[in-house]
């Protein structure tokens, strides 16, 4: 069975690794955006204990990050 992340790690290593800033919470979800030249990327991550896989692919298709990726960067 794949790793599961909490909501809070999630949103800590797209702050640290890849440029995401915290702009909104509203109850248990927090909303990230990362800015370049041209534009914003926003995601919405749920804080929850263990997110769901179907979650967590979708996060990383709103942040345009490859999953793979970000589960290796989490290990560093």
């Amino acid at each position: 069975m794949p790793k599961l992340f909490s909501g809070k790690e999630i949103i800590k290593i797209l702050c640290k690794k890849y440029g995401f800033e915290q702009i909104n919470v509203v109850g248990s979800h927090v909303k990230l955006r990362k800015r370049s030249t041209d534009t914003a990327v926003t995601t919405v991550v749920p804080l929850h204990h263990q997110v769901f896989i179907g979650t967590f692919k979708q996060i990383m298709r709103q942040a345009r990050i490859d999953p793979i990726d970000f589960i290796e960067k989490s290990g560093e």
